[in-house]
């Protein structure tokens, strides 16, 4: 008896120091910046953009000119290992009419800072401010990945011409339990994006590219941000979270979803 009681303490112990592991890194395995790649050459007349913040942070992005300077800007949020140039030039080879902004997450070099969901929440409203004072206002976010919960966001605090979330969650937090079911991630999440909670309480209206096939945030996590939506635009395409963006259908229900708004 002693030998499993010895064996149930060991696991127990194991257990909690694999939790407080996961604790102690869940900045760096949610934002790891070190697998972020290098810019891409970007278009000529691209402008790159540069924003202060309070304590100071300083913000570097990218802006694309558009082909038709009447169309709503899109300004991007990418995935968690996403270069803001690929996320700008991504937008840029699909939606060419439209000027298109994306800046590099606070601490994602050349940006400085730290990164946390609460910091690019904010982060973002300064972006769309200082975007609004220099073109339009008319400007639609689209959000990747978990840049879904930060246009998520953004949707609620500023006014939006409308956001488009590919691969959303309903709340991160959520996503974290799955991917982590041993852990009470309940009690030791940090960088909650709760964007039903978000997209309720805002009209702005919302377009959602949903991968039935995506093994890193669930599809059922995007599907109950679509239940709590109702009248969200929703497309699905059957692909996995990263190749969706290859699939044939991509660009042209990223097209219609933009047409739509």
């Amino acid at each position: 008896m002693g030998f499993f009681i010895k064996f149930a303490l060991t696991a127990i112990a194991l257990l909690g120091a694999l939790i407080a592991v996961l604790a102690l890194a869940q900045t760096s395995l949610l934002f790891p910046r070190a697998l972020v790649g290098p810019l891409p050459d970007l278009p000529q007349g691209t402008r790159d953009l540069r924003l202060e913040r309070p304590g100071g942070d300083v913000l570097h992005g990218h802006l694309i000119p558009g082909t038709d300077p009447e169309r709503p800007v899109l300004l991007g949020f990418g995935g968690n290992a996403w270069n803001a140039g690929a996320v700008a030039l991504f937008l840029h080879q699909i939606a060419p009419a439209h000027t298109v902004v994306a800046f590099h997450y606070r601490g994602y070099a050349p940006s400085t800072g730290r990164p946390s969901a609460s910091a690019l929440k904010h982060d973002a409203e300064a972006i769309f401010d200082l975007i609004a004072t220099e073109t339009t206002p008319q400007i639609i976010a689209v959000g990747f990945s978990i840049g879904s919960g930060v246009a998520a966001h953004l949707a609620a605090s500023r006014p939006l011409r409308g956001t488009v979330l590919v691969t959303p969650f309903d709340r991160l937090s959520r996503v974290a339990k799955a991917s982590f079911p041993f852990a009470p991630v309940g009690l030791l999440f940090r960088h909650e994006m709760d964007a039903e909670a978000a997209l309720r309480s805002t009209e702005t209206p919302v377009s959602l590219i949903i991968a039935t096939r995506d093994e890193v945030i669930s599809p059922k996590r995007g599907e109950a941000l679509a239940t709590a939506l109702p009248r969200t635009r929703v497309t699905r395409i059957a692909a996995g979270h990263n190749d969706i963006y290859n699939h044939r259908d991509f660009a042209p229900a990223l097209r219609d979803a933009l047409a739509g708004l």
